[in-house]
């Protein structure tokens, strides 16, 4: 039996994926910040599906909640056989309107501790030989639009590069880039939503089913959507400039993901 480790882990995608790698037979272990609700939904996972579901609570916008995370992934007795780095928020407002310190810690969940987590935990997968990494990203970050779209243009070139660094060594590393999905994503960051089209919100279960399909194949990168896929092959035939004035025009309101 294999062991799953996904932060973020209480709602949305991270909760999702939770719930179906509990079902396919794997221990979890859930990261995120409220211990209630971690509790909660391990209790679930586990009498619903009969699987070990631990818990760690840790701030990743904190070096102690990082540091907590990297040494559970680095311990060799009981090795993590796939990250789920799902861990992330969105600021509202356009550059300047967001206070700094917000902008910093975006930053430190969105990069740093993608970086670091992935570290440490494909050191010892190299070691073994096998193992996964998903590291949640957006459709943002193919936008030209503030620092949420930088900071996940740095997750997907991030997590590409290092899976081809690593091509020989039995892991398998993919970013995952969804649009618009239905989980408190935007309720957190103040946003409203209401006017997002209707055929752009994905479903949670969907995303993470095609994320694994994905993952299976060997796949760098998902874009689990035919009509996201459509989009970004459309914005390839929009000159940058005005991609980014239409981006910044609609990140107004809406953030992806």
């Amino acid at each position: 039996m294999t062991t799953a480790l996904i932060t973020g882990a209480t709602a949305g995608l991270g909760a999702a994926f939770a719930r179906r790698l509990a079902r396919d037979g794997h221990d979890v272990v859930l990261v995120a910040r409220d211990t209630a609700r971690l509790r909660e939904h391990a209790t679930d996972l586990h009498d619903r599906h009969g699987v070990e579901a631990s818990v760690l609570t840790a701030d990743l916008a904190t070096e102690k909640g990082i540091a907590a995370v990297e040494d559970r992934l680095r311990d060799r007795e009981h090795p993590v056989d796939l990250l789920v780095n799902n861990a992330g928020f969105g600021n509202k407002g356009r550059y300047l309107d967001v206070p700094m310190a917000d902008e910093l810690t975006m930053l430190k969940v969105h990069c740093e501790a993608v970086l670091r987590l992935t570290t440490a935990a494909v050191e010892g997968m190299r070691d073994r030989g096998r193992g996964g990494v998903i590291n949640v990203s957006s459709v943002a970050a193919f936008f030209p639009r503030g620092t949420y779209g930088a900071s996940k243009a740095w997750v997907t070139q991030f997590t590409q590069g290092a899976a081809n660094d690593l091509a020989d060594s039995g892991m398998r590393l993919m970013a995952l880039c969804p649009g618009f999905v239905r989980t408190e994503f935007h309720a957190r960051a103040g946003m409203d939503a209401g006017r997002v089209p209707g055929w752009m919100w994905l479903r949670a279960d969907r995303v993470v089913d095609t994320a694994l399909a994905d993952l299976a194949r060997g796949r760098t990168l998902c874009v689990p959507d035919p009509r996201y896929k459509a989009v970004l092959g459309a914005s390839k035939l929009v000159p940058r400039g005005a991609l980014g004035r239409a981006s910044t025009r609609t990140g107004r309101r809406y953030t992806p993901r």
